[in-house]
């Protein structure tokens, strides 16, 4: 029986679009392109997300990919906040899911120092779920088996009383992998109609 829904953050409760804000402060198509693989294909932010890295060793190994565009890795890191914004379901979507009986966690893969660009605006719902985990903060990133496992000996959860929505796979085969159930998160309503596949019956 479920008791627990485990939300991840990106894609899930926050936008997140670097290249669309890169596009708004006009940077070219080349330039975009450059940007998200020096920053993203390149390995260097998951680092960050793991919290393995101060912002400046961040900022050199990134820059170190694409010297040519110190500058604009830079503003963007300055501005990072600038790329996230809470989808406006979410605050109902958490309150329908508490209001059901469901405790609510999150689990996401996600820097110090986006966190603290983003916790009073774009976080701000996580003054209503019963839990968090930010990858930063245990030094794991999904979907290493080690993150769930975090999550569940810090709550006390366990594993065949959870869902994890998530909206990359590999994250949610790592859920399973750990003896979680599973739903890749494509939008809120697929997400209703597949909780309730499972059992979890979420009003709005």
């Amino acid at each position: 029986m479920i008791k627990n829904i485990v939300l991840d953050v990106g894609r899930v409760l926050v936008a997140w679009q670097p290249k669309q804000l890169w596009k708004e402060w006009g940077f070219s198509d080349e330039t975009v392109e450059v940007l998200a693989k020096a920053l993203f294909d390149s390995g260097v932010w998951n680092e960050t997300d793991r919290g393995v890295l101060s912002d400046e060793e961040f900022l050199e190994l990134a820059v170190h990919q694409a010297p040519e565009y110190e500058k604009e890795i830079v503003h963007f890191w300055n501005n990072v906040d600038k790329a996230i914004w809470q989808f406006p379901y979410v605050k109902e979507w958490i309150g329908a899911m508490k209001k059901a009986g469901y405790h609510v966690y999150i689990l996401s893969n996600y820097g110090s120092w986006t966190y603290e660009k983003t916790k009073d605006n774009a976080l701000n719902f996580l003054e209503d779920v019963d839990g968090a985990i930010f990858s930063y903060q245990v030094k794991l990133i999904k979907p290493d088996e080690e993150i769930f496992y975090a999550l569940f000996e810090k709550y006390g959860l366990h594993a065949e009383e959870c869902v994890f929505l998530d909206d990359l796979p590999a994250n949610i085969e790592g859920a399973k992998a750990v003896g979680m159930r599973g739903i890749v998160f494509k939008g809120l309503e697929d997400a209703l109609v597949e909780l309730g596949k499972l059992g979890v019956k979420i009003e709005m």
